[in-house]
């Protein structure tokens, strides 16, 4: 699979530099954490998951979370767990009749709820398991955590490839006078587990509710100043170069509403400017349906350093994977430092004549830009968002995906 397989052949031409590159759950784990984009939950009571899939209904998508916690009720979970297991023996059973191949499936997880849960999939799922490309651990802790990573590197040894992604989202994480310790303490386990770690994701719906905070579609995450905060921890912490892992954007919550509060949040200007009057209208239709916050969210996740992003509904899968590609500007830096990292020299002018590239302080930022080319693709000079989702509609009766 690759990101943007919804475009056709002659549109990947016309706007990407360098093509998004192909990969699948068995590409290497430091590729592969780049790969998920905008990453889709969903119960695992939604009926007819196996025939979306098998369909491509949701255009576009690389990574898909199918959720025992909080997205079904306490009372539905052996429900979930059923059904959980009847859609990937029925997946399963189509992949061995050839209806599809494991290629065109976007990269399957499963959120868990406990430990206990996990031991009882081993034998709900046996028919299922080699679908997964791993699991989802919610609030996870150090304790518990370890538990669970210990299990999945059993399972590993069966021959499966299955990988884990914790989902900071605790109180102790969250309050600022066990933060650090809990960071650290939790580091100190995905360490231990580093191979199988994919991406470190972060609750901000959970944090937000711990303080009876929501924000509207107004608001990013990085405005409301407790949850800004404990990111900016969790970035110092699980970001660092020594042992970096990459770390994914907090979920958008909206999707649809004509009612504002505050202006819109991107300008008339670069829309205009691709697309005149069409481009117009296109921003409008980004505003009406609160995707211009999105869109300034996900800018803040890239400033941050955050790649991909959760989300809960599909017309998110587009701007996510739009805004995270390289621009050519980037590219050419980054290619420029790596390829001056052998000491000779120490700084030089940027391609474009506009900054100055030291290739120390830049290295990490370059490798990173390097290896997230290879998923995202890298667009043509003078190419911008705008044109990857310039064909791309918001229809109002688009069905809701719950977190």
């Amino acid at each position: 699979m690759r990101l943007f397989s919804d475009l056709p052949d002659e549109k990947i031409n016309q706007v990407f530099y360098k093509k998004p590159g192909h990969f699948n759950k068995r590409s290497g784990r430091e590729l592969l954490a780049y790969a998920l984009g905008a990453t889709l939950y969903m119960p695992a009571t939604r009926p007819r998951i196996h025939q979306n899939l098998l369909s491509k209904k949701h255009a576009g998508l690389t990574s898909m979370v199918i959720c025992l916690e909080d997205a079904i009720g306490d009372d539905e979970v052996e429900q979930a767990e059923d059904l959980l297991s009847l859609e990937l023996e029925n997946l399963s059973s189509d992949l061995a009749k050839g209806l599809c191949e494991e290629e065109d499936l976007p990269l399957l997880f499963v959120r868990i709820r406990s430990y206990d849960q996990l031991i009882r999939l081993k034998s709900r799922i046996p028919n299922g398991m080699h679908l997964l490309t791993g699991f989802v651990l919610p609030k996870f802790s150090p304790a518990e955590g370890c538990k669970i990573l210990t299990e999945i590197e059993r399972l590993n040894s069966y021959g499966y490839c299955l990988y884990a992604m914790p989902i900071l989202e605790t109180k102790e994480i969250i309050q600022k006078e066990t933060r650090l310790d809990e960071l650290i303490g939790i580091k100190k386990v995905l360490d231990q587990y580093s191979d199988l770690i994919l991406n470190v994701r972060i609750g901000a719906t959970d944090f937000s509710g711990l303080y009876g905070i929501r924000r509207n579609s107004d608001t990013t995450v990085y405005d409301i100043a407790v949850i800004r905060d404990c990111i900016s921890d969790i970035i110092n912490i699980f970001l660092r170069a020594d042992q970096p892992y990459v770390i994914s954007g907090p979920v958008w919550e909206y999707f649809s509403s004509k009612e504002r509060l505050l202006k819109p949040q991107i300008r008339q200007t670069p829309f205009r400017e691709r697309l005149g009057q069409d481009g117009l209208k296109m921003r409008t239709d980004l505003i009406d349906r609160h995707m211009d916050g999105l869109i300034r969210e996900i800018a803040m996740d890239i400033s941050n350093g955050l790649t991909g992003k959760t989300i809960i509904h599909p017309t998110h899968i587009k701007p996510v994977q739009a805004l995270n590609t390289v621009t050519l500007e980037e590219y050419l830096d980054a290619q420029s430092i790596a390829g001056q990292a052998g000491g000779k020299i120490g700084v030089m002018k940027s391609d474009y004549q506009n900054k100055m590239n030291e290739i120390k302080p830049h290295l990490y930022w370059a490798k990173k830009i390097l290896l997230k080319s290879e998923v995202y693709g890298v667009l043509q000079d003078e190419i911008t968002y705008i044109d990857l989702l310039k064909n791309e509609t918001f229809n109002s009766d688009t069905q809701l995906v719950n977190r």
